[in-house]
């Protein structure tokens, strides 16, 4: 379901997209090519700040939000999606929130008012919040970071981490061109 928000913001989404019918998009957020939006998401840009201003939702270019996602942001806060990433099954984005390009964010995985460098894999079931996660790096399931002193512990994304990545994103982008052709059948 595409709708407004309070404020009279339509979602713009680019024809090349792939947004599943069980899905709701609301409000100041835009959706870039070739990116697929999965049953049952909700993409949520409603709220406004104490002068009454809202940042968008932006989702970048080739990237997948999957089944049952849930991205929304406090008091108007901007979330950004990156090119090629990949927010997976049940996760929640709530911003404010920046997410780089080419990263992939596990299952049931949390995020919040922070930021996620490019290439990094945050795996299943884990929290990231009030912290900037830099470049490259790989949060292991079930991992909470809580501020930027955390990240001590964390080890850089190698190459399998990332080669995981890049193949979820290109599964998602066949998934779109599928689904816009059967589209048309209904």
């Amino acid at each position: 379901m595409i709708r407004k928000n309070p404020s009279g913001d339509l979602p713009v989404i680019h024809e090349s997209a792939f947004v599943d019918p069980t899905a709701i998009i609301c409000g100041k957020v835009f959706i870039g090519e070739n990116v697929f939006i999965g049953p049952y998401a909700v993409i949520r840009a409603d709220e406004v700040d104490d002068s009454g201003n809202m940042e968008p939702i932006i989702i970048g270019a080739n990237s997948n939000i999957q089944d049952g996602v849930v991205i929304h942001s406090k008091s108007g806060a901007r979330v950004l999606i990156g090119e090629h990433t990949s927010i997976a099954h049940r996760s929640i984005v709530h911003g404010p929130c920046v997410v780089g390009d080419n990263v992939f964010i596990g299952f049931n995985s949390v995020l919040f008012n922070c930021v996620v460098g490019k290439r990094c894999v945050v795996r299943h079931n884990s929290v990231v919040e009030g912290c900037e996660l830099p470049d490259g790096f790989h949060i292991p399931s079930t991992t909470n970071i809580h501020a930027d002193s955390d990240l001590s512990k964390i080890e850089q994304v190698g190459f399998r981490e990332e080669d995981f990545s890049e193949d979820v994103a290109q599964t998602n982008i066949n998934l779109v061109k599928g689904y816009k052709k059967l589209q048309n059948e209904f």
